[in-house]
């Protein structure tokens, strides 16, 4: 049975886009205006703290990962109070050297490798949507190995260095976002992904995307009546039952409508629908251009 959170990593196609060593010591703290594009930031030694708009502060320590789908504005600091300092993250590129914070001599309080990447994918800003704005791992050996792992690549110029860094990231992101499929998530895939119920549904969904699937059959799925169903789905993910099958068709077409390759009538059956114009009509509806205009503009 097809697992969607596999499937909606890879129809994200995350790449590394930039990653830069970041280090702390004494009364420290930066603050960044909102960025938009997915940030992360791995632990590698010590301790900081970190304030997102509109979440609670956490303090991050070593083995620690913070993801974060859409960056927000953000605070980091070291443990003791300071002054933020304001940086904008557009316009101060980083470079390559490390960025120090605070004393400038001595030892670090913290070492940190942070930086964003991007999604290929046309449709990131929906399946961002179904992501919390801020996961935060912590106590996770696994990761705390990854993290490890990362900062230890991250250190050296061995030769291959950027691609093994981009993979790692890739991983990293995979096991942040399994870590986070539990029930206290806010509404979005992780959560209904922690709901046996509604994980069955999703994966039927996600597995057989051409079936003619209707709020009834998806209930007899998940083993619930339309009605708990429904409002089920809802209250987990965040939007009824067929408007996530819309999304999730949209996003399976966009990917097929890229290649190019495949007629128009294929990719209206792979996702659902008995004909190319019915196909199109819901496309155009949903997307706001026609699927012909759309495959060539992502060229």
């Amino acid at each position: 049975m097809s697992d969607p959170l596999t499937q909606i990593i890879g129809l994200l196609r995350p790449r590394t886009v930039f990653s830069k060593g970041i280090s702390g010591a004494g009364r420290w703290a930066v603050r960044y205006s909102a960025f938009g594009q997915p940030g992360f930031c791995a632990v590698i030694e010590g301790s900081c703290r970190l304030a997102i708009s509109g979440e609670k502060p956490v303090t991050l320590d070593a083995g620690d990962f913070v993801l974060l789908p859409a960056t927000p504005a953000f605070t980091m600091s070291g443990l003791q109070p300071a002054v933020p300092r304001r940086l904008d993250p557009v316009a101060d590129p980083a470079s390559g050297a490390e960025v120090r914070h605070g004393r400038r001599e001595g030892p670090a309080d913290v070492r940190l490798q942070g930086g964003y990447f991007l999604f290929d994918s046309p449709d990131a800003a929906l399946l961002v949507s179904l992501l919390p704005a801020m996961i935060h791992i912590h106590g996770d050996e696994r990761l705390a190995a990854l993290v490890h792992l990362f900062g230890e690549e991250a250190s050296r110029q061995r030769p291959g260095r950027d691609l093994v860094l981009a993979r790692l990231v890739e991983i990293l992101l995979i096991e942040a976002l399994r870590a986070t499929v539990r029930k206290d998530a806010a509404p979005g895939l992780l959560r209904g992904l922690a709901d046996a119920r509604i994980a069955m549904a999703l994966r039927r969904m996600h597995g057989d995307a051409e079936r003619s699937w209707t709020v009834e059959a998806l209930a007899r799925e998940a083993g619930l009546s339309r009605s708990a169903f429904f409002d089920r789905f809802a209250r987990t993910v965040g939007l009824r039952p067929m408007e996530y099958l819309l999304a999730w068709r949209m996003a399976l077409a966009k990917d097929l409508l890229r290649s190019r390759t495949i007629a128009l009538d294929e990719v209206a059956r792979r996702v659902g629908y008995g004909s190319a114009s019915t196909f199109s009509t819901a496309f155009r509806r949903h997307v706001g251009e026609a699927p012909g205009r759309f495959a060539r503009g992502v060229g």
